[in-house]
């Protein structure tokens, strides 16, 4: 059982209101990751809401690619060894960041639901924070994508979820 998470959430941006249950979605998802990781330690995660502008400047800045994202995922760890917060105990596994704008559109695109697409790009995010990588496709990749749908199908956000988006939800 995961000790204790912290999710620090933060929301960088004006051009999207964020609709309500979605700061819970977070939490909920990177405590199912952790869980489904069997993460047995206290942890720290932020999760930052930013625009396509945004994201496109950090993906400049930290993987050279000039074009916006749908997120990037900062770990602070690297091989199951974290930095640990000495007041709290805590580890710090790193930091996600994620494009509003782009979700939406992503949802849109895919036919499912805002909560689905931030739903998934958080579990995403935090197999990333924990040492996972699809970047070079095989074995690997497959693994992510099996335990991306296994934490979000336990959160029941499987691929056949799915509802319109009102417009004031935008």
């Amino acid at each position: 059982m995961v000790e204790r998470i912290k999710v620090l959430i933060s929301n960088r941006q004006k051009a999207v209101k964020i609709p309500s249950g979605i700061r819970l979605l977070i939490r909920r998802c990177c405590h199912a990751v952790l869980v489904e990781e069997k993460f047995r330690h206290g942890a720290e995660v932020s999760v930052s809401f930013v625009t396509n502008e945004q994201i496109r400047q950090l993906n400049q800045e930290f993987r050279n690619k000039d074009m916006p994202t749908d997120v990037l995922s900062f770990p602070l760890g690297e091989n199951g060894v974290y930095d640990c917060n000495l007041e709290t105990g805590a580890y710090q596994l790193g930091d996600i960041v994620i494009s509003v704008e782009r979700a939406i559109e992503q949802a849109r695109m895919y036919g499912h639901s805002l909560q689905r697409e931030i739903g998934f790009l958080t579990v995403h995010s935090m197999l990333h924070l924990l040492g996972y990588d699809h970047e070079a496709g095989g074995l690997e990749q497959v693994r992510m994508r099996e335990k991306e749908e296994s934490v979000l199908a336990s959160l029941g956000l499987q691929r056949d979820a799915s509802y319109v988006i009102d417009q004031d939800e935008i």
